[in-house]
């Protein structure tokens, strides 16, 4: 007997109801309890250079002719050869640098600057597609090719993207977004070099070309930039999920084409500070203690530093860096006497809870009532 139209509808509708039933369970959230999560054993992050670069998507940021390429072609080589940079551990493995503005004979005489020994793992191309046309392909192949890649650097950014993407935060977060997928897929660093805009701006993230759609989806962003604090020098800003905030002073040696760090803001926080608080800690280092009027202390320390600021601005200023400042051994309060505004502030070594202590007492019962400063929030960098 055939299929009656009535039991042709019904088996249609059944089918149907399935169908919808698989795709609606497909759409649910994939996820996990916190106790099973933490009863997993999952691999710490990787990193391409320790404490410094991570595996995933990074982007290098620098101003015009600055540098940017040397540092990157150095990192490659130490990676590739397992040599430490700057005193941090590299993870020995086969790099990848795209030097697409560049020929091979530039990259020959780089290489002769910098080294007397290429290692064999190193390779370069001075072409390859776009990411339209199949660069995560390309990567994907060589990696395959070569399964312990650590690095892959791209040299730059805009000669790879999408010819006909707009420039707004939604297609800049999705382009790398997908370099970033395939970093994590293959489980490699991949560098990008960046140019910064010519418009300046206080937040080092802002200078970098286009939106912040850009920074906002890599797992590390670096802006190589003209220094603050040497007129020969930069500054290396560092920022990511997996690393902390640091600036590292970078001074370029000529004669070996390397950069090399002056100094750390991880290994001496005080280069963090301005140059105003800096100088504030070598005074208070001279002068110990000091009890008085805000405007007399203003007097003092104006007359040591040569700084010319108002008394407001220098008490805001220490306000907003008083965290720093007691790392770096100065303690203070604020006190009210009589209608007046008194400052109490302290140096110790110690710095430690003992040395507030000692800065609260360091004047006997004569200061009378404290008002504690209450410092502005700080800024976290992410």
């Amino acid at each position: 007997m055939g299929v009656s139209p009535a039991e042709r509808k019904s088996e249609t509708t059944a089918k149907t109801k399935r169908r919808n039933k698989s795709v609606k369970e497909n759409e649910k959230l994939t996820v996990i309890d916190g106790e099973t999560l933490m009863d997993m054993r999952l691999e710490p992050t990787a990193y391409a250079v320790k404490t410094f670069l991570p595996q995933g998507l990074c982007i290098l940021g620098g101003a015009p002719k600055i540098g940017k390429s040397w540092l990157v072609l150095d990192l490659c080589v130490r990676i590739a050869k397992g040599e430490a940079i700057w005193n941090m551990e590299t993870k020995r493995g086969t790099a990848l640098y795209l030097c697409l503005e560049d020929s091979y004979a530039r990259i020959q005489e780089r290489l002769n600057s910098i080294t007397d020994e290429v290692p064999p793992n190193i390779f370069f191309a001075v072409c390859a597609k776009t990411m339209a046309e199949g660069l995560c392909d390309q990567i994907r192949a060589f990696v395959s090719d070569h399964p312990d890649t650590v690095i892959a650097a791209i040299d730059t950014f805009q000669i790879v993207r999408k010819s006909d993407t707009d420039i707004s935060y939604g297609n800049d977060y999705q382009e790398i977004r997908i370099l970033k997928a395939l970093a994590d897929e293959l489980k490699i660093t991949i560098l990008l070099v960046h140019h910064l805009r010519k418009q300046g701006d206080s937040d080092p993230l802002n200078k970098l070309s286009g939106s912040t759609g850009i920074s906002g989806a890599a797992d590390a962003a670096y802006i190589l930039d003209v220094s603050r604090r040497s007129q020969n020098g930069a500054t290396l800003f560092c920022t990511g999920r997996d690393i902390d905030y640091r600036e590292i002073e970078l001074r370029f040696n000529k004669e070996k084409c390397l950069w090399e760090v002056v100094s750390d803001s991880l290994e001496n926080p005080q280069i963090l500070l301005p140059k105003e608080m800096t100088a504030l800690i070598v005074f208070m280092k001279v002068t110990k203690k000091y009890f008085g009027s805000n405007t007399e202390f203003a007097e003092q320390f104006f007359s040591y530093s040569g700084f010319d600021l108002s008394v407001k601005s220098l008490k805001q200023m220490m306000n907003r860096h008083r965290y720093e400042l007691e790392e770096n051994g100065v303690f203070y309060e604020n006190s009210r006497s009589n209608g007046q505004r008194y400052l109490k502030i302290y140096f110790s070594s110690a710095g430690d809870e003992s040395a507030v202590k000692d800065a609260k007492e360091m004047c006997g019962e004569t200061c009378g009532t404290f008002v504690p400063c209450v410092p502005e929030t700080r800024e976290v960098h992410k």
